[in-house]
């Protein structure tokens, strides 16, 4: 077909997930006890460290910036989610669709450079503890939290400006409940096999990068916590490190499970992705509060609390 013939798709049908009509106020519901949740959670640790100076250290400064992207990443996505299940209102247009997905991954590129910040910053902390204060002051943590953002910014323009280069003239009904590369890539009325490549190689190289060095940072760190001879200071290495190293696999594990398989059609896959895109960052606040003393200490503090002192 020549590109004169081409007629441009004005907007997108999100198909949204397979359900019966029955299920529609539920599911509304459900989702919308999770977004509430997700919301307050993660305000909930960015005001606690905000207004807590015991927890004014790098750690818990990235630990803000990870708490404010889970709360975007969900709100890119779930309000859209929310106006299908009660009013079947599905439809979103091109503009939106090309915003929607560069905001899910700008954010979601830049989660990942965060991840390997905060393990970097662990691995600092552990094994040259020294020098930890001299390394890691407020103008570095300032620098390299920037350089997160620019990073996903960067990654983020170059894959939506290589989708949409790409002509789309129909059909425009997009086979999940958000704009994404996969589904979107189906509906190009051209060859995307450069693009499903340029996806694979792009994705794969970043999230094997980052993940590399964060294994690297914590082989490390745990060869750093078993030369040490308290085991009360063990417990409590591995305790500051365990609630960073769960999140980190329970955000990799989903994203390869999508990205490294763009051709996939799966009914699994839209079942992953509500995990990541809904369920992971509802889990994040739920995560650090619970394996981490000094945060539920601080959630304590700032509930007016007394904190209870072990014997």
């Amino acid at each position: 077909m020549q590109r004169g013939n081409w007629t441009s798709v004005s907007h997108f049908i999100l198909v949204g997930l397979h359900h019966s009509p029955q299920l529609g106020l539920s599911l509304f519901l459900a989702f919308l006890v999770i977004y509430v949740l997700t919301v307050s959670g993660n305000g909930l640790i960015i005001r606690t460290v905000l207004v807590d100076t015991r927890l004014h250290r790098p750690m818990y400064w990235f630990l803000c910036h990870l708490s404010f992207l889970d709360m975007t990443i969900s709100s890119a996505i779930v309000p859209k989610m929310l106006a299908g299940f009660l009013m079947d209102s599905r439809i979103m247009s091109f503009q939106g669709c090309v915003i929607q997905l560069f905001s899910f991954h700008f954010l979601g590129c830049t989660e990942c450079f965060l991840y390997t910040l905060m393990a970097y910053d662990r691995f600092l902390a552990i094994c040259k503890p020294l020098h930890y204060a001299t390394i890691m002051t407020r103008s570095v943590c300032n620098y390299l939290a920037l350089g997160t953002w620019l990073g996903g910014t960067i990654h983020s323009l170059f894959q939506t400006s290589f989708i949409f280069r790409l002509p789309f003239c129909g059909p425009n009904r997009v086979d999940y409940f958000f704009c994404d590369i996969p589904a979107i890539l189906r509906l190009a009325c051209a060859d995307t096999t450069i693009n499903e490549l340029f996806t694979f190689v792009d994705i794969g190289f970043l999230a094997l990068t980052c993940f590399v060095l964060i294994l690297t940072s914590y082989g490390y760190i745990v060869a750093a916590i078993l030369r040490i001879q308290s085991v009360d200071g063990r417990r409590n290495a591995f305790s500051t490190c365990a609630a960073h190293l769960t999140v980190v696999i329970v955000y990799y594990v989903p994203c390869t499970f999508i990205y490294l398989r763009p051709g996939s059609q799966e009914p699994l896959d839209g079942v992953v992705a509500v995990f990541y895109t809904v369920i992971t960052p509802l889990l994040n606040p739920i995560i650090y509060t619970l394996r981490n003393k000094e945060m539920k200490a601080a959630l304590r503090r700032l509930g007016g609390l007394k904190e209870v002192k072990p014997h």
